[in-house]
């Protein structure tokens, strides 16, 4: 009887290290910038359950404090040998380089891009009686207003330099009117304050104002994203009346700089086939989250534009945090 000889495909060699690592190897560390919970973690946990059979054991470790700065830092600063990644955020890596004074990372050359994870709507939205009360139904009524009444509108944020601070000081600027920014320490007591009309709008992310919306005690004006959100098909974009509007909240992962292109190859298949899957759009739908897989070339040229984006957006809100 003849025997074959096996001769493995230059493909298969170059998993064999990843399957050797799915065999009881050194787990995978996930850094997460923000505290176990939050929509970020969550998404995080799903992926590491998605990707455990092609990867191994992937541990995640949640590193909270300083708008995400310390989590980041510790990214940024471990080895770079694909055993340890982490999540970069909207906050982390194109709002904090502006709005901290001493940043302990360079998120422009510390990092390596692997792919962008998800985004999430934000949207404008407006306490339902005020609406009412002042006849505003679309975001062009709600500019009318503003430029017939300067200062009389405010809007609430979870504090300066946030998302929804940032968000609003875009609206006021692109749509030439002047409102008066109230921070609040944190989204859930400015969410209560627009909810019980001490404050007249404000911009939220969309998991988090979807139940007020089909209550009907918020009235939402229009998404930031430039596409309407399928999760509120009726709701048109800011960017239909204000060109060009766009923004939104995004996570994805990243490695350390330094980190060979093969190894972030790797990790870029494995996760993104995970965020392909039925089964993870279907879990991230119930966060009103949109996966957005990407080669690490285009997760990096996103984050470059948001940077600079955000670095005219914070210069002229005038916020910073330390």
């Amino acid at each position: 009887m003849q025997r074959r000889t096996l001769i493995p495909t230059l493909a298969a060699l170059a998993v064999l290290p990843w399957y050797a690592n799915a065999q009881n190897s050194t787990p995978i560390r996930l850094i997460v910038p923000y505290a176990a919970g939050g929509p970020i973690d969550a998404t995080a946990r799903i992926l590491a359950e998605r990707v455990k059979d092609v990867l191994g054991p992937v541990i995640i470790d949640n590193k909270p404090g300083a708008g995400g700065n310390i989590g980041a830092d510790a990214i940024a600063k471990a080895a770079p040998d694909g055993l340890t990644i982490g999540i970069a955020a909207t906050a982390t890596h194109a709002v904090n380089p502006w709005l901290y004074r001493k940043m302990p990372y360079n998120a422009a050359t510390d990092f390596a891009p692997i792919t962008q994870i998800l985004r999430v709507p934000n949207v404008l939205v407006v306490n339902a009686d005020t609406a009412h009360r002042l006849k505003i139904n679309t975001l062009a009524d709600l500019i009318a207003y503003g430029k017939a009444n300067p200062g009389k509108l405010n809007f609430a944020s979870g504090g300066n330099g946030s998302a929804g601070h940032l968000a609003g000081e875009m609206f006021k600027a692109q749509a030439g009117i002047f409102a008066v920014h109230i921070p609040y320490n944190g989204g859930n007591p400015a969410q209560l304050a627009l909810l019980s009309g001490q404050v007249d709008f404000n911009f939220d992310n969309l998991s988090t104002a979807a139940p007020n919306i089909r209550s009907g005690k918020l009235k939402a004006i229009a998404v930031t994203t430039l596409q309407r959100s399928a999760a509120l098909p009726d709701v048109p974009p800011m960017a239909d009346t204000l060109k060009g509007f766009s923004i939104d909240t995004w996570w994805g992962l990243v490695a350390p700089a330094g980190t060979p292109k093969a190894t972030i190859a790797r990790l870029n298949q494995a996760f993104t086939a995970a965020l392909q899957s039925p089964d993870t759009h279907a879990r991230f739908a119930n966060l009103l989250a949109e996966p957005v897989p990407t080669t690490p070339e285009a997760f990096g040229a996103f984050m470059e534009a948001e940077r600079a984006k955000y670095a005219k957006v914070v210069k002229s809100s005038g916020a910073q945090v330390d």
